[in-house]
Formats: C-alpha cells, structure tokens, sequence
C-alpha cells in the first residue's frame, strides 16, 4: 500500500513540476524530458531485468544442487539459534533460513550479483509460509529491511570506481562505508525489532551484535595496518575465494549424497528464468517513476531546498552537493551510481563531495527496487510497515556517512 502511495506521487509530483515549468518558465522542453524519461525507464528495466536471467539461473541453480546436497540445511540449523528469534514466524530448520543466511552474507562481501538470486530464493521459500499471499509476514519484513540497509564489509564495486577515476587513494573510503553501514543496519534492525516487539535484549541477539560489532572493529584495525594496494587485493581475494568455495562446496557434498549435479541445476536454473519474467513489471513501475521524478527537475528543486534551509540555520553545507547520489539511493541503484560517478568528475575524486558520496552510495541499498523486486516475485501487494523501516535504515545511514565523511574528510 505504501509503494502504491510513492508510486503515485512520484508521478504526480513530476508532471506538476513540469506544468509549473512549462506555463510560468516557458520551459516546454521539460515535458519532452518528462516523456522520454518514460520510455528509457521502461527499456532500463526490462534490460535490467533481462540482464538478471544469466545470474538468476546460474544461482538458483546452485541453490537447488546446494538444497538436494544438503548444504542450505546445514546452513539453517548453523543460524537458527540467531534468525529464530529475528523470524520467530520461520520454523526451525526452515531452508529459508539457510538461503537468508547467503543473501545476507553475499551482501556484506558486496557480491550483488549473487545476493540477488539468493534473496529471490529465501522470499519463496517464506511465501511457502504465508498464510495470506498478498500481505507481507513479519519474516519477510525483517528480511527485507535487512537486506536495504546495505550491510557491506567490502565496498568493492566502490572502491573500483575510484581506482577507475583516479583516486590517490582508492580504498580511503572503505573504513567510513563499514561504519556507516553498520549503523544503517542497526537502525532497520531496531525498527523492525520494535514494530515486531522482538526482545533485542535476548542473551543470543545481544550476544551476536556483539561479536558482529567486534567484527567489524577488528576489521577496522586490520585495515589501518595495510596500504590500499594490499587491502585491495585481500578485499578481492576473500570475497572471489568465498564465493568460489561456497560453489565448489555445494558440488562436492551433492556428490557425496549421490545426487544428479547437473540435473539439479537445470531444475534450479529453469526457475531463474521464471523469476526474472516475473519482476519485469514491478521494475519497469518503479523506474518509471524515478525517471519521471528526475526529469522533471523536482529532484533538483528538493537538493536546492535541502541546501537553503541548512545555510539559512548556519550549518555548513558542503555535503549539499553529494544530497542528489543520497536520496536517489533509495530509488535506484544505477541512478545513485551515475550521480556518484558524475560528482567525483565533476568536484574531484579525491574532493570532500568525491568521498562523500562514495561513502553515501556504500551506506545504505535500494530500498524500493528491493521491495519491488522481491515483493513482487512473490505476488505481495500489502508491503506494510517495511518502507517506512527501510527509509528509516536508509535516513540513518545517510546521516552517519555525512557525519563519518566530514570527520574522516572535512
């Protein structure tokens, strides 16, 4: 219901702007851009979507050699202690547990390309459990949100960008996205936790965050020991080595339980097929949407509003230049890249906006093409309460990387 609200006054916001342009500015090109954005949404979705269907076939079909080896079970009893109090609706032992449990950790090692499958996959199998098949499960909820906090231990993708562009020190942004992100997963975990009346206190939650925070610190500390080239390469070596093994692994233990390899992953690759058909409206709506919001000119209005209002209270504001790659995030992935791409050629690399929305496109995910996406593949059109958690993942997040950026920084 919420997404139908945002869809709606995304579209209606933009022809408004584009009426106002046109009639008090004489600005009549805005409604062409308006039109357009249209069409080339509609085609980036469908490709987007299209695209997807190499990478969901080849992940759900591990997925399917991984559930038939027995893999995924024994991943779902390794993290049921922690997820049955987080999914207290998801029985213990459930094979979503297991392929949560790959989502999440695809995720952190910023492995999008086969979080995506493995996220696909976990909603399934929680649908499997649903009683009504239109309304979003507290499991589903807190699954989601999780997922657009962004929790990522190695900002790879980021980190090559820079490199890409020049940077001096590509990796100097790889600290500030760790503790931003963290604290954006946090703050989705401590929402959905009170909407849900989770006891966050419990000795196995209390005790997990924990050891994730000291994780996290211990990363932290390894880090500032090495120089960007080194940390660079370890970053990239732990996360292919991971990825392969986890491949590797799912083969060897199939084979040791004398199951068919290849024919469980035709069954499991034929379903990525399917999947990707699936989500193909639920993204064209959503970008849609976006294009349409940017192309009207209402984005920059709002970046320009933001900006006055922290100068007329006297507050510094030269993170208002980053604000635009920040608050298209939540939108689209692709849109919040091209900013961010665009704003370290335009400001420099190694510029205070240059790091800064590095650190903001690494903070948090795309939280309504998720919804989209994975609410969607399953047929939810009653999403809840989980866009209002994930913004607020998303707002904390994005506050954190703006405080963390102009103390690593500024």
């Amino acid at each position: 219901m919420v997404l139908n609200y945002i869809w709606i006054a995304l579209i209606l916001i933009a022809v408004l702007v584009g009426i106002v342009e046109c009639a008090f500015m004489g600005q009549t090109e805005v409604f062409n851009a308006i039109v357009n954005s249209t069409f080339d949404s509609a085609k980036t979705g469908f490709e987007i979507s299209i695209g997807l269907t190499g990478v969901l076939s080849l992940w759900l079909g591990i997925m399917k050699i991984g559930e038939r080896g027995g893999v995924v079970a024994s991943f779902s009893k390794m993290v049921s202690p922690f997820f049955v109090r987080l999914f207290p609706g998801v029985p213990k032992g459930h094979p979503a547990f297991g392929s949560m449990f790959m989502n999440i950790s695809a995720n952190m090692l910023g492995l999008d390309n086969a979080a995506t499958p493995l996220g696909l996959k976990a909603m399934q199998e929680l649908q499997e459990l649903n009683q009504e098949k239109t309304r979003a499960t507290n499991a589903m909820i807190m699954f989601l949100v999780l997922n657009t906090s962004g929790l990522t231990l190695i900002p790879i993708s980021v980190m090559t960008y820079r490199a890409q562009l020049g940077a001096a020190v590509p990796t100097d942004v790889f600290l500030p996205i760790l503790l931003a992100t963290y604290f954006s997963t946090l703050a989705g975990l401590i929402a959905v936790c009170v909407a849900q009346k989770i006891n966050m206190f419990d000795r196995v939650i209390m005790g997990t965050l924990l050891v994730l925070t000291a994780l996290v610190g211990g990363l932290l500390y390894l880090s500032s020991k090495m120089d960007e080239q080194t940390l660079a390469f370890w970053s990239t070596l732990v996360a292919n080595i991971l990825l392969l093994g986890v491949i590797v692994l799912f083969i060897v233990k199939a084979m040791v339980a004398k199951v068919n390899v290849y024919e469980a992953f035709i069954d499991g690759a034929k379903d990525g097929f399917k999947t990707a058909i699936t989500i193909i409206p639920y993204l064209i709506a959503i970008l849609v949407a976006v294009g349409m919001f940017r192309a009207s000119g209402a984005m920059d209005l709002l970046i320009g509003g933001v900006g006055a209002f922290f100068g007329w209270i006297g507050l510094n504001t030269d993170f208002v230049p980053a604000l635009p790659t920040a608050l298209m995030k939540p939108l689209s992935g692709s849109g919040a890249r091209g900013l961010m791409i665009d704003a370290m050629k335009t400001y420099g690399v190694d510029s205070f906006v240059g790091r800064l929305v590095c650190v903001l496109q690494g903070a948090t995910d795309t939280t309504f093409y998720i919804l989209a996406v994975y609410f969607g593949n399953v047929g939810i059109k009653d999403t809840r309460y989980s866009v209002v958690c994930g913004l607020i993942a998303d707002f904390v997040g994005i506050i954190a990387a703006i405080a963390i950026a102009y103390l690593f920084f500024h």
